[in-house]
């Protein structure tokens, strides 16, 4: 190996690290924002819906969607959207109702009980934004940079999915 190849080599090993730390990095804040808000349903009494169903209830709002359509408007990324769907509804946090046109499709939207958990989760975000930004952690300019950094990678990665197999 000359030390020209070495000195390639390098920037590239640099990169691919800093990707890994990014990518483990999405993984954990996902991981710790469900953590955070089961704690907060705890506390609130909330116990008979996991933080996933929370999250997908906060996301749905004042929204008539189907299972589809929470996959393809990025509101749910799990693989079991229907069966967390089915427990809403079940839970009464959800009504569901056949499609007139495709009697096959089920849409959805958010009870007053939903409505109550939306608000529950939208508070708790509120704060946290609020404690960031008074805390000077992040400001509006690093979270703008932020979101477009991750929107690029999504874009990419969505890219890969539809053209690459």
């Amino acid at each position: 190996m000359t030390v020209h190849s070495n000195l390639q080599e390098a920037p590239q090993a640099g990169f691919m690290a800093g990707y890994l730390d990014t990518l483990a990095l999405v993984e954990r804040l996902h991981r710790l924002l469900l953590d955070v808000i089961k704690d907060e349903f705890e506390r609130l009494g909330i116990l008979e819906i996991n933080a996933v169903q929370a999250l997908l209830l906060f996301n749905i709002a004042d929204n008539e969607v189907t299972a589809g359509e929470l996959k393809t408007r990025g509101y749910y990324q799990g693989s079991n959207v229907s069966y967390n769907l089915k427990k809403l509804v079940e839970a009464g946090y959800m009504h569901h109702q056949r499609c007139e046109i495709d009697r096959r499709s089920v849409r959805v939207k958010l009870t007053d009980k939903g409505h109550a958990v939306r608000d529950a989760v939208e508070a708790l975000f509120a704060r946290h934004a609020q404690g960031i930004e008074n805390r000077g952690i992040v400001g509006l300019d690093g979270l703008d940079t932020v979101n477009v950094m991750l929107k690029r990678m999504e874009r990419y990665w969505t890219d890969q999915i539809r053209y690459i197999y």
